[in-house]
């Protein structure tokens, strides 16, 4: 009787262990690619942790914003960007080649690090996104903060209130469309960009979107990004209407840069 009782106890044990799992033994479930009794699982869901635990480190997040601008940095300039050692930066520089969330450069003797493409700065732009919609938090304001705001690239499109305004006024002059998840260049757009001297024909070309909005973490509305956005920033530094404010991703807009986008894009900055 007292086996039997015991049989009973355990066989109770076991069914109550299976009706509460533990989360621990979910995300091992999931790990495994075998989903836990409750909650069916993505198998993506692994991948997703691991990106998340590399970009949520302090010092690789930091890395990761000063490679947000589209240059390809050194692992000196990298340790200074993440405020550790050189040794540290080594180590986390690997852990984001073996992601893939960077590709390494080398050029003679000189090694250069930057984002492993235009998905990765998408990703990034959507987590400051995030970031900025939860709780507020006091943050002093600095010059560089009204730098970025002012003008900046992100990965190698143009943001903040000139990109802003670039997407404002080309949507307003029905040269480009904007929808929530993506846009499009008119006919109309094609002749101004094309006569404005945007490459559309190379952007078309490129393995990636061809026109989409990007949401502007800083004005929360959004600038063009996509091979369009690549091609429009690229034709405002070929005119020097814009140029790259040392070590930041902040962009000076020059003389001539306030003439041509007064004069062509009715837009005063």
């Amino acid at each position: 009787m007292v086996n039997g009782a015991v049989a009973r106890e355990n066989r109770g044990a076991r069914s109550r262990d299976h009706r509460f799992v533990s989360a621990t033994d979910e995300v091992s479930a999931l790990a495994r690619g075998r989903p836990g009794p409750h909650i069916v699982g993505m198998p993506a869901a692994p991948q997703i942790a691991e990106v998340a635990a590399l970009v949520g480190d302090p010092a690789r997040a930091n890395i990761l914003c000063a490679l947000l601008g589209g240059r390809a940095l050194t692992a000196t300039e990298l340790a200074c960007a993440a405020g550790v050692s050189p040794q540290t930066t080594s180590g986390h520089l690997g852990k984001l080649l073996a992601a893939r969330l960077l590709v390494l450069m080398k050029q003679g003797r000189h090694r250069y690090f930057r984002l492993a493409g235009p998905h990765v700065g998408q990703m990034l732009e959507g987590i400051m996104n995030v970031a900025l919609a939860g709780p507020p938090r006091f943050q002093p304001r600095s010059k560089l903060d009204d730098d970025l705001r002012h003008a900046r690239t992100c990965y190698d499109h143009i943001a903040g209130l000139l990109g802003v305004g670039l997407a404002e006024r080309l949507s307003e002059r029905e040269f480009v469309i904007l929808g929530d998840e993506a846009g499009e260049v008119t006919l109309a757009g094609a002749e101004f960009l094309s006569n404005f001297g945007v490459d559309l024909s190379g952007a078309r070309a490129k393995r990636r979107v061809f026109c989409r909005p990007c949401l502007d973490w800083t004005e929360r509305r959004p600038h063009i990004g996509g091979a369009v956005g690549a091609a429009l920033a690229r034709r405002c530094f070929e005119l020097k209407w814009i140029e790259r404010v040392r070590d930041s991703r902040a962009l000076a807009i020059t003389p001539a840069g306030r003439r041509g986008l007064t004069e062509i894009f009715t837009l005063s900055i």
